[in-house]
């Protein structure tokens, strides 16, 4: 078995490194290969652009996709992401990868927010069409009544700390990678 985790600085572990990101956690309980394929900045229209040497180059057998943060904070537009994370499932379905997505964690400022709210909801409904499975890492960050949970974001309000990137984890479910 052998992962790609895609995605920005929540997938690389900004601003700790990838030794303290979620995917890093991942490796150590599968004891897989798991390649950290995040890349501080990136948007889903940066994905699409090296999917080819980020995903394909490695053969991967799973694929989790995470993005859409920055392209909100960039003003990209919502048919955009859409199409662009469209591409990337497809490209990997194609290649026989099984993919899984990522579902976008809280950013605590409430217009992105709202906007990245739509994504998760796309993205899940589209992974129930398309028999995809999903991490829905976002829920890590809210409490039972659905307020934000903020000690577990940096100061920025976008990424998570340490006790954050080790709620992500909590949030996979090994058993999709059996």
């Amino acid at each position: 078995m052998k992962i790609v985790c895609l995605g920005d600085s929540i997938t690389y572990g900004f601003p700790f490194g990838p030794q303290a990101s979620w995917v890093s956690m991942l490796q150590e309980a599968l004891e897989a290969e798991v390649i950290n394929q995040g890349i501080n900045g990136n948007t889903t229209s940066d994905m699409v652009r090296r999917f080819d040497r980020s995903v394909l180059k490695y053969n991967p057998t799973h694929l989790i996709i995470m993005g859409g943060i920055n392209d909100v904070i960039c003003a990209e537009s919502f048919d955009r992401i859409c199409w662009n994370l469209r591409e990337m499932i497809e490209k990997a379905r194609e290649a026989g990868i099984k993919v899984i997505l990522g579902i976008p964690t809280a950013v605590d400022e409430p217009g992105w927010e709202k906007l990245i709210a739509r994504i998760r909801r796309w993205m899940k409904d589209y992974a129930r069409e398309h028999h995809l499975e999903v991490i829905d890492f976002a829920a890590a960050f809210y409490d039972e009544n659905g307020q934000l949970k903020s000690e577990l974001l940096l100061a920025d309000g976008g990424h998570p700390d340490i006790s954050g990137y080790q709620a992500m984890f909590g949030q996979i479910d090994l058993s999709m990678f059996e």
